[in-house]
């Protein structure tokens, strides 16, 4: 497994396995604690794993934790998921920077996603599976919302959304969002 750091948004990591391959599929680790480790993570500081199905075009997003915030380790274990991550911590040297992925199952990468980044993704295919792990235990009245089109972030959805909450339909822009977390 491979570890590269993820130069738009300080701290983030890609991390890429190795699948080994036959004529019966692939088998390959999605998870190593030493190679978690290497890049300073604390590979226990992860508490509960979750995983979502979506539908082609369905759009999840952008979602942060308000408060000390969450951590994740985010991957596409079948189909393949358009993934986005905003940096939002305002003492990063990569403040406002917009990062976005494809990830698949095919490739079986995971994407680690500092505590205070914004994150969404758009499924590419049907279905498209997308497991998390994450470094604290939900809380629903921390849950934070950023319009996933606002044009200040100007990101680039490759298909129209097909789906998407009405959580995430009628949130607010990013400046809003801003102006609500200082106050």
């Amino acid at each position: 497994m491979k570890a590269t750091a993820v130069p738009e948004i300080a701290g983030a990591h890609l991390f890429e396995p190795v699948p080994h391959a036959d004529e019966r599929g692939f088998f390959c680790r999605t998870f190593d604690a030493e190679v978690v480790r290497s890049v300073g993570l604390d590979p226990d500081a992860f508490v509960q794993d979750s995983v979502s199905r979506s539908r082609r075009g369905v759009l999840r997003g952008l979602h942060l934790r308000s408060g000390a915030g969450e951590a994740k380790l985010v991957r596409c274990s079948y189909g393949r998921i358009f993934d986005v991550v905003v940096d939002l911590r305002g003492d990063s040297p990569t403040y406002r920077n917009v990062a976005t992925f494809e990830l698949s199952g095919d490739t079986q990468a995971t994407l680690y996603i500092p505590a205070g980044c914004a994150h969404g993704f758009q499924a590419l295919t049907d279905p498209a599976d997308t497991s998390y792990r994450i470094d604290r235990p939900h809380d629903p009245a921390e849950d934070v919302t950023i319009a996933f089109d606002d044009p200040e972030l100007g990101i680039p959805w490759p298909l129209p959304p097909a789906l998407t909450s009405r959580r995430d339909r009628e949130a607010p822009g990013l400046a809003e969002v801003l102006k609500q977390r200082e106050s």
